[in-house]
């Protein structure tokens, strides 16, 4: 009986230890980095590294107004891991929302671009969802995301 009773809360201990494990966030960082830096090679681009990790190429500039942080915006995208799935894609008008609810990555890399820009956002998880990942997006996943700056709202 005892030793029944001794099995059963070891397996209680280890199952919250197992539970507790889970939940930590994991760190991608370098995995992300490898990542990014193997697909900007294949794909012969020219990116800039900023301090966060975040990588982004100007294709065009644009001429009209720049966003800051707290901008609203209206941008045209598509989005897609780096084996070139796409998991979520504007229409070409694009949609409209404040640089200030939406991932780290757009709330830094929009300001890069003005009105009438576009390039490409290479986002590290850490500025995207993490290592919880939303909904198609797993977690640590690398996004990158075709963007043009439309409007400054």
């Amino acid at each position: 009986m005892k030793s029944t009773l001794l099995a059963f809360v070891s397996l209680l201990f280890v199952s919250c230890l197992s539970d507790n494990e889970a939940s930590k966030p994991v760190d991608y960082t370098v995995q992300n980095e490898k990542e990014i830096v193997d697909y900007i090679e294949k794909n012969k681009l020219t990116a800039t590294k900023t301090d966060s990790g975040l990588y982004y190429v100007v294709n065009e500039a644009g001429t009209g107004a720049q966003p800051t942080a707290s901008s609203n915006v209206t941008v045209a995208y598509k989005g897609y891991f780096t084996n070139g799935n796409v998991f979520d894609q504007s229409n070409a008008a694009g949609i409209s929302f404040g640089l200030n609810q939406v991932i780290k990555g757009w709330t830094e890399g929009i300001p890069y671009f003005k009105e009438g820009g576009n390039g490409i956002l290479l986002i590290p998880s850490h500025l995207g969802y993490g290592s919880n990942g939303s909904g198609p997006i797993p977690g640590g996943s690398v996004l990158i995301f075709d963007v043009k700056l439309i409007k400054v709202n």
